[in-house]
């Protein structure tokens, strides 16, 4: 890359981090989040944009449900970014409420410009809104560079996750 080239990738960069509009995903972003879920080496495996119905299926119950928050960073009218968050009313912790940050995804051609962090951190001031006492999170054991992501963001491996397929 030529020094002009490599100025103007970090300008377009910087752009995408600061001018992205975060919102509410409606069905018509379905096809775009499972392209974003897909293109990486886990969600390859395990995503398809064969056939869109068990995500349109999947979004209309997101949808319904309040204690759940389908976020999607749009720029320049493209999806560049994706999480959800989801409440989880508990009796633990004084009958305290967690949210749960899953199924984290920013565009190949925006990371590393700082989207990931603000959207990770909307969600954690989204969850102080709405009265949480903590925010936690799942990454997949393989996704060492996620794990240090999260913990410049403070937060910590406190916990060994299961899990159980029942497919």
């Amino acid at each position: 890359m030529t020094e002009d080239t490599t100025h103007s990738a970090h300008t377009h960069a910087a752009h995408v981090a600061a001018h992205f509009t975060l919102r509410r995903a409606t069905r018509d972003d379905v096809p775009a989040l499972v392209a974003l879920l897909a293109d990486d080496a886990l969600g390859a495996r395990r995503e398809s944009l064969d056939d869109l119905t068990p995500y349109d299926r999947a979004f209309t119950h997101i949808d319904a449900d309040p204690n759940q928050h389908l976020a999607v960073a749009e720029h320049d009218g493209q999806i560049v970014g994706t999480l959800q968050l989801t409440l989880i009313p508990g009796l633990s912790r004084k009958g305290s409420t967690r949210a749960l940050i899953e199924a984290v995804r920013v565009h190949a051609d925006a990371r590393g410009t700082g989207l990931g962090t603000r959207l990770i951190e909307w969600a954690v001031e989204e969850s102080r809104r709405q009265g949480c006492a903590l925010v936690q999170l799942t990454s997949d054991a393989s996704r060492t560079d996620a794990h240090r992501f999260y913990e410049r963001l403070g937060f910590t491996g406190s916990h060994v996750g299961f899990k159980l397929p029942l497919q």
